[in-house]
């Protein structure tokens, strides 16, 4: 990637930036006196912080680089990852599973599983979340460094360490009440330094009717670059994605609603609200900017494609994932060029200080105090929290370099949903409303899925099926695979599942109070007591009305 023309104006500003969020780690320190308040953030936020902390802390180098790459690479396609492989998980969490989380007091996903199954389960899904949290945490900063080295020219290990201290300094300072506020100011941060690109690229390529006259020119894909369905036909498929089955059963369910309603970096900042009313809307308010994200996502990998040759290919010295660095340093004038990196800068320590802030609190409450030292005083944890930061922290660097050898991160990031999320969905889906699965269905249902899922990796490739062009040639279909090798783990989950609770002694009904449909917790009480909702606070209000803009778009794009 070419070095970004830098000057010192530039550099004031991500100054000014950076100034900004270590303040706020230490303003957030001052409210740190237990573990809670360190790893929840003392479960006192507002809706609309814990909302926008929500679709921030997804809005990271995953969001930003593997979207417009994915964008370069797959067209308009990209826009099921949103309106198909989003939206609806996120309504769905806020209407259906946060009353569980919540009115149950776990203070982390795998906690729920603890209770809901057995100590075996909870540790299963611990060990497997802590190895997830970490490796999405290298793509992240990864994908920081990138930037970095574009910023100053340096080597990619050095660039790597820098990007690290940056995130390590305010979430060590200020805990998961540091890295939600400073969601909430990278959140803005990152629009502003994208909404003036995509409209500046627009202009130049002739607008959106230059853009697909350009693309269908110059893409592989053609006009079908600019068409979400076409070309899903089951055994006759041409859409990069791959066929309808894949993409609606695939991501649509598997890989959207496991992650979204499972991957405890996101359900982390629905628990950190002051209250259930809370807690509810917190995907529901993220599902809307969530909607609109593909403009500023999306976009700027067609752009790249119309304005750049061979953009992307081999031999043309740029890959997918250099997207958007690319066109920053193509359109933007010092000054909005330093906007623009503190956009792209914000995002990918948003998308990091998410997966190391979840990581720090099951890795404390699920691993260390539930296994190693249990009964220690309060402030015991805190610390342990604290020093766990440094470590995962650590551990993502030298994951980043895993990250690094991949030339579309997205098609890397699908690949660790479909082995870590989409098993725990199942078993998940089927515990809260199947009273009489069993504590051990629990436990070998998450290892069956994620051997399935293993399984699958293996032979996927080799399946004429999974190929570009439906033949043994040519590059395999790596979208395709992922989706299809999630369905895989998914059913082996839910299959193994039900055999083994079939054969194996249910958990008394009085154990499963608040943990399955149909058994309340006679102790709960009303979880909305005190809290008086106005009529536009309401979920279902809020969650059927994001449903509705989705389907009118994907009409507008089919």
């Amino acid at each position: 990637m070419t070095q970004l023309d830098v000057n010192p104006m530039d550099f004031v500003i991500l100054g000014i930036y950076f100034a900004l969020v270590v303040a706020i780690g230490f303003l957030a320190r001052r409210a740190i006196a237990t573990s809670e308040d360190f790893l929840l953030s003392g479960r006192s936020l507002p809706a609309w912080v814990t909302g926008l902390a929500f679709i921030s802390a997804n809005l990271g180098a995953i969001e930003i680089l593997g979207m417009a790459a994915n964008g370069a690479k797959y067209g308009i396609s990209t826009v099921h990852f949103y309106w198909i492989g989003a939206v609806p998980a996120m309504v769905f969490l806020g209407l259906v599973m946060m009353p569980f989380y919540y009115g149950s007091r776990v203070r982390s996903v795998p906690e729920y599983l603890l209770r809901r199954f057995n100590p075996a389960t909870h540790l299963v899904n611990a060990l497997s979340f802590a190895l997830a949290a970490v490796l999405t945490a290298g793509v992240n900063l990864y994908a920081l460094a990138l930037v970095i080295k574009a910023l100053l020219g340096w080597p990619t290990w050095a660039s790597i360490l820098i990007a690290a201290g940056f995130v390590l300094a305010y979430i060590t300072l200020g805990g998961l009440s540091g890295a939600i506020y400073n969601e909430v100011l990278q959140f803005f941060v990152i629009l502003a330094g994208l909404i003036p690109l995509v409209i500046i690229g627009l202009k130049d390529v002739g607008g959106w009717s230059g853009l697909k006259e350009r693309v269908s020119s110059k893409s592989a894909l053609g006009a079908d670059a600019f068409s979400t369905w076409a070309g899903t036909g089951v055994g006759h498929w041409t859409n990069p994605l791959g066929d309808w089955i894949g993409i609606v059963m695939g991501l649509g369910f598997v890989l959207s609603f496991g992650y979204w309603t499972t991957n405890f970096a996101e359900v982390q900042r629905a628990l950190s609200a002051k209250n259930l009313s809370a807690a509810e809307r917190t995907p529901l308010i993220g599902a809307f900017p969530k909607i609109f994200i593909p403009a500023v996502t999306i976009i700027p990998g067609l752009i790249a494609i119309a304005i750049l040759p061979k953009f992307g290919q081999k031999g043309s010295g740029t890959d997918y994932n250099d997207a958007i660095p690319i066109l920053m340093n193509h359109y933007l004038p010092n000054g909005a060029l330093g906007l623009a990196l503190a956009g792209l800068l914000a995002a990918f320590m948003a998308g990091m200080a998410a997966n190391v802030s979840s990581f720090n609190t099951v890795f404390t409450y699920d691993i260390w105090q539930s296994y190693i030292r249990k009964n220690f005083p309060d402030h015991y944890y805190l610390n342990v929290g604290r020093i766990v930061t440094v470590v995962g922290i650590m551990i993502g660097v030298g994951t980043a370099f895993i990250a690094s050898g991949y030339s579309n991160i997205m098609d890397y990031i699908q690949l660790l949903f479909s082995f870590f999320n989409a098993p725990l969905f199942a078993t998940f889906i089927i515990a809260m409303f199947w009273k009489r699965c069993s504590p051990w269905a629990g436990f070998a249902g998450l290892i069956a899925g994620t051997a399935g899922a293993g399984i699958f990796h293996l032979i996927g490739p080799n399946i004429a099926y999974f190929h570009a062009g439906q033949t043994m040639s040519g590059e395999p279909n790596a979208q395709m695979i992922n989706f299809f090798g999630a369905i895989t783990a998914f059913v082996a989950d839910a299959v193994v599942t039900v055999i083994v609770t079939l054969v194996t002694p249910p958990k008394p009904v009085a154990q499963l109070a608040g943990l399955v449909y149909g058994v309340p917790d006679p102790n709960a009480g009303d979880p909305h007591e005190g809290y008086v909702r106005r009529w536009w606070e309401s979920p279902k209000l809020l969650g059927f009305t994001a449903l509705g803009i989705v389907l009118v778009l994907s009409i507008i794009f089919a």
